[in-house]
């Protein structure tokens, strides 16, 4: 900014006010936008902490027991050691395995058994304790270096869901990208179909809003051309997307690696990491079944378990449903948050999971989260 000064003790004439007005509105737009995202992000997270808390003193209490159900399929991203970032969108899909070492302890006093997810339809034939399945999406190479100690520890079978595009290093994880780019650059260009525009990202408020923009695009359009854009853009400043991809995931040697310990297993996760429910019969179809032929390739047995990429509502669809079940998998999971009931049962397709997320770890918020109250108080 290039204010006037204004010398101490002295009135600052008409002109001053004039030359600093512009920047001063700018500062004060800054400003404003910077504190409003703070306190919507620290209401929304104070919110539902509240519920935690809640759904934790009902479930001390011995109220809404049945809303635990049989058990619950928990998913995880990175386990890491927390890394202190300028600019941390994705912070939510991290958790230290100190936290996850405090989960599974949780857990277990709780009384869950730890079953691997494809025998889950056994586990809950047979009744009797609640269960727990653990997944972790994406295939990050934390899960064999971080997570596979902590579950060994704690003898927790665990899934790890990849995509064939992370794993042969030709597709790209947007989401990192675009963290990486809004960190080191206060603006960024980027055609959203109108031309390109110059998108001003020098606050943290301001680069969530640019990071929320780009993504509300990539989901919204032709998700492929989106990203090749957005990698485009990020190749513009000097940062390569595959890069990124070979730096956080394993490939099939690391893969290899992970699966030598009898406790992990791979499932399929399509090969571009694209919305299902987006794509066409005949690319749908493709996707979950290139995925299943990659993951066999490595494992040397076809993959029973499948997750759909971002896993909410708009990217699943009952299509997707019906086109995992015509493939022959036992089951398939998405992120809808919920815990394993009767009627959850009844869609092995389209089954919940119950997310570990990085700005809530607290052994409370484990346990609130498996007595299922929070999902039953949010739906009402």
């Amino acid at each position: 900014m290039n204010a006037l000064p204004v010398q101490q003790g002295l009135t600052p004439s008409p002109l001053t006010f004039q030359a600093c007005r512009p920047c001063g509105e700018r500062l004060g737009q800054i400003l404003g936008a910077t504190i409003k995202g703070i306190i919507r992000t620290i209401v929304r997270r104070a919110a539902i902490a509240g519920g935690l808390e809640v759904a934790g003193g009902l479930s001390r209490a011995g109220l809404m027991a049945g809303a635990r159900g049989q058990g619950a399929v928990f998913t995880l991203h990175h386990v890491r050691p927390k890394l202190a970032r300028a600019f941390d969108p994705n912070a939510h899909l991290e958790i230290t395995p100190e936290f996850l070492d405090v989960a599974l302890r949780t857990l277990k006093r709780g009384g869950y058994r730890f079953v691997p997810l494809e025998h889950l339809p056994q586990a809950l034939a047979a009744k009797g304790e609640p269960v727990a399945c653990f997944t972790l999406d994406d295939g990050y190479s934390n899960n064999l270096e971080h997570a596979l100690p902590v579950f060994e520890r704690h003898q927790a079978p665990f899934t790890v869901f990849v995509a064939g595009g992370f794993v042969d290093r030709t597709h790209t994880l947007w989401w990192e990208t675009l963290a990486d780019m809004l960190e080191t650059n206060e603006t960024l260009h980027f055609d959203f179909g109108g031309g390109v525009e110059t998108l001003q990202a020098s606050t943290t408020a301001e680069r969530q809003a640019v990071f929320n923009r780009i993504a509300a695009f990539i989901h919204g359009h032709n998700e492929a051309t989106a990203i090749a854009s957005l990698n485009a853009a990020a190749r513009d400043r000097g940062i390569d997307p595959l890069a990124i991809t070979e730096k956080l995931t394993l490939d099939e040697a690391g893969l290899r690696r992970l699966i030598e310990s009898p406790l992990a297993s791979l499932g399929a996760h399509t090969i571009s990491h694209r919305a299902i429910a987006r794509l066409s019969d005949a690319e749908a179809k493709r996707e979950i079944e290139g995925s299943l032929r990659r993951v066999e390739a490595i494992t040397g047995r076809r993959p029973q378990t499948f997750a759909y990429p971002y896993g909410d509502a708009p990217a699943v669809s009952v299509r997707d449903h019906r086109i995992v079940a015509d493939l022959g998998l036992t089951l398939a999971v998405t992120t809808q948050p919920g815990t394993l009931t009767v009627r959850t049962q009844s869609s092995p397709y389209a089954l919940p999971r119950i997310s570990l997320n990085g700005h809530f770890q607290r052994a409370r918020y484990v346990s609130a989260l498996a007595s299922g109250i929070p999902f039953r108080l949010a739906a009402g």
